[in-house]
């Protein structure tokens, strides 16, 4: 297993991450998935097996019962392992328990460490922007929570690239921790992170966590032009998480990457993690699985190193159109382009 640094950290994490949104299955969250403790334990078992010592999790994934899941699997092994949870979205009915004020943040921090049995989170992130709260208040919430122990680093989770800045410009001027990771959707289904959050990424280091990487199962090998879907898939339905905008492109994408993966003797669901581990930025990629054999073909992609050709026909097939002003700094300015520039810009240009 790769390791690589947590953003700008001290802090190492293995390239592949076990996400928990699957543990518990409590209401609407039986979609994702319905893991119970024992089947948990053996999940950790094995990543743990193959090297990986980051696990992240939020408050949310069903209310709670994720947290729980996971603190009772890890309670044995807590020092071995990397620890992730989040806080923002509504935890109970009342007025302040959604959000990312000061009160809201600081409860949902004390309410994860006892769920998890912890005395303190490694990385506390900030799960969606709250618009509503000034990122002042948020930055010194989490910034005393790292003062007092009770986490070690912070990051944030779907912010939009001026939001991002803005908060990080919050922590440079008043002396605050800043955000060291920020997780992402990003995967060849939809690239929309190369526009701006990618570039940040590099410019900042603010290390890049991806969730969904195979955008829900999209990019299984599963979801194939004139093919059934397996009975029970959630993509393509209401879910909708994430959107397909072109399903005929998505459609390009999976056919590529069966093919590629037919010549590596792999799972398409391999190639598409091992490209997503090679994107400039990205730090671990959060994988989940409902059963154990997902999760252990998942693992393979740690180990798969794909040819220049095999991206050269993925950029092909999956490649973002530029938007304005991307486009005309490809055509006026490519003669005075930084890294972070070249995140998005680079296949753009000649050299």
């Amino acid at each position: 297993m790769e390791y690589r640094q947590l953003g700008n950290s001290g802090l190492r994490v293995s390239a592949l991450t076990l996400g928990t949104m699957t543990f518990g299955g409590a209401g609407h969250w039986a979609r994702v998935g319905d893991t119970d403790l024992a089947d948990a334990t053996r999940q950790i078992d094995i990543c743990i097996d193959r090297g990986i010592n980051f696990i992240d999790t939020a408050n949310v994934y069903s209310s709670g019962l994720s947290e729980e899941i996971l603190g009772e699997a890890i309670k044995h092994r807590r020092d071995g392992v990397v620890l992730a949870t989040k806080a923002r979205m509504p935890m109970g009915d009342g007025p302040n328990d959604a959000g990312l004020s000061r009160h809201h943040i600081i409860a949902e921090c004390e309410n994860s460490l006892r769920r998890l049995q912890v005395d303190h989170i490694d990385l506390y992130q900030v799960h969606e922007w709250d618009g509503a709260t000034p990122l002042e208040e948020t930055m010194e919430a989490l910034d005393s929570l790292v003062r007092s122990g009770k986490v070690r680093y912070v990051g944030v989770s779907n912010y939009g690239g001026w939001q991002l800045m803005k908060a990080l410009a919050v922590a440079d001027r008043h002396g605050y921790q800043r955000f060291v990771t920020q997780q992402i959707y990003y995967s060849l289904q939809a690239r929309d992170a190369e526009y701006e959050l990618l570039a940040i990424a590099v410019d900042q280091g603010v290390g890049v966590l991806v969730w969904s990487p195979l955008a829900g199962g999209l990019l299984s090998g599963k979801y194939r032009r004139g093919v059934e879907p397996p009975e029970g898939s959630r993509g393509l339905t209401d879910w909708n998480e994430p959107p397909v905008r072109d399903q005929e492109q998505l459609y390009d994408i999976v056919e590529v990457l069966v093919e590629i993966a037919d010549g590596h003797g792999v799972s398409a669901a391999q190639v598409a993690l091992a490209w997503s581990l090679a994107r400039p930025g990205i730090v671990s990629l959060i994988i989940g699985a409902k059963n154990e054999e997902q999760l252990v073909d998942n693992l393979g992609a740690a180990d798969l190193e794909l040819s220049e050709g095999d991206h050269a026909r993925l950029e092909e097939v999956s490649r973002p159109p530029l938007l304005y002003p991307y486009w005309h700094q490809a055509k006026t300015a490519n003669d005075r382009l930084s890294p972070a520039d070249l995140t998005l810009l680079g296949p753009h240009v000649s050299g």
